[in-house]
């Protein structure tokens, strides 16, 4: 008999500047995220991003049928984007959440061989890739028309399967941006998110674990408490606390003692300094969401890292500089790209949580 779970037979989540075979996308087009005002801007992101990516893997990217695929090759196209290292799949999405409800790659314990993530060596493995299908329910219900999501992020998984790929269902529900690896058996994640009854009401902090531990072939759980002001996922790691090496994170950090972020990230700070090297990376000013007056979750933290360069999420914010020079020093061998992403926080989300790395083998 098989063992069940991705650890037991040898899988592990891979650090994101692990080496990707592609980064995943699903294209713009809610108008209830972005309105009319904004999706042409969005969609220029999205051609940035494509752009930055296209030249160090192949980018992946789901359009709802064949006439989008043409749509956005045309805007690809107008915006001087080669459509070259390309795949597009034919799935119909409700939004861009694609780190949310794609599918989590895994590689398999295999080869020891040394992968550079651009502040120094660490010790990396490569074998045989699966995936974990976890279950999206649009951030505890929170949006009836995103639940679908969880439906694209199956047809993926299925897709994957009849290329030959295994895909693990552990049953539960999880998001992508929720959780943050070092590859070397360290997991992030928040108390607000994970422990929140919107998401698995049946199961406790030891039980989560468990489930981290087995899924992403972990040993350790590191649990912070809170998320970011304006973060209506409930608080994802990814927002605010992200390795940039097996044992150097950065971290968000707020220095205007009257910003909702100050506590909440100066306790974050904290914690993650008895455990690891820890830098702090700079918040931009609060961006206010003018229709609904509510503050939006804008963050360097956002960022993206892939093959050769990293996708920084910027605002026109004086902080801006600071931020890229600060990514620029945890990756020297890296090209920090900033990417102007104020309309595309508007959707409530940043780069890294419209992206999902698949690693190479």
């Amino acid at each position: 008999m098989v063992d069940s779970t991705p650890k037991k037979q040898g899988y592990f989540m891979p650090a994101e500047w692990t080496a990707h075979e592609a980064t995943w996308l699903s294209w713009p087009k809610n108008p209830l995220t972005f309105p009319s005002d904004i999706i042409d801007a969005v969609e220029k992101i999205y051609c940035q991003m494509v752009g930055a990516l296209q030249d160090g893997e192949a980018v992946k990217i789901l359009v709802d049928n064949s006439q989008e695929e043409q749509r956005v090759r045309s805007i690809l196209h107008a915006n001087g984007v080669a459509c070259r290292n390309l795949v597009f799949y034919n799935i119909k999405s409700a939004d861009v959440w694609m780190r949310d409800y794609g599918l989590t790659f895994l590689l398999k314990r295999k080869n020891l061989s040394e992968n550079e993530n651009g502040a120094g060596k660490t010790v990396g493995t490569a074998g045989a890739k699966a995936a974990v299908k976890w279950i999206f329910n649009a951030w505890g219900e929170k949006y009836d028309d995103l639940l679908p999501d969880n439906a694209a992020g199956e047809q993926i998984a299925k897709l994957q399967e009849a290329a030959g790929l295994q895909v693990f269902r552990p049953n539960i529900v999880m998001e992508g941006g929720s959780i943050e690896v070092n590859g070397q058996g360290t997991v992030l994640v928040t108390e607000q998110c994970l422990l929140n009854k919107n998401r698995n009401p049946k199961l406790g902090r030891t039980q989560i674990e468990g489930h981290l531990k087995n899924n992403l072939g972990v040993d350790e759980v590191i649990w912070l408490k809170d998320g970011i002001a304006g973060d209506d996922t409930d608080g994802h790691v990814d927002d605010f606390a992200r390795f940039v090496g097996k044992e150097t994170v950065v971290c968000a950090y707020e220095e205007n003692k009257a910003d909702a972020n100050r506590k909440p990230l100066a306790a974050a700070y904290s914690s993650l300094c008895k455990r690891f090297e820890t830098i702090k990376l700079p918040m931009p000013a609060a961006i206010i969401d003018p229709v609904e007056n509510r503050r939006l979750p804008a963050s360097y933290a956002n960022f993206y890292m892939a093959n050769g360069i990293v996708l920084l999420p910027v605002f026109g914010d004086r902080k801006d500089k600071a931020a890229q020079e600060t990514l620029q020093t945890c990756f020297p061998k890296h090209e920090v790209v900033p990417i102007q992403a104020k309309e595309l926080v508007y959707g409530y989300g940043g780069i890294h949580c419209v992206t999902q790395q698949e690693p190479k083998v």
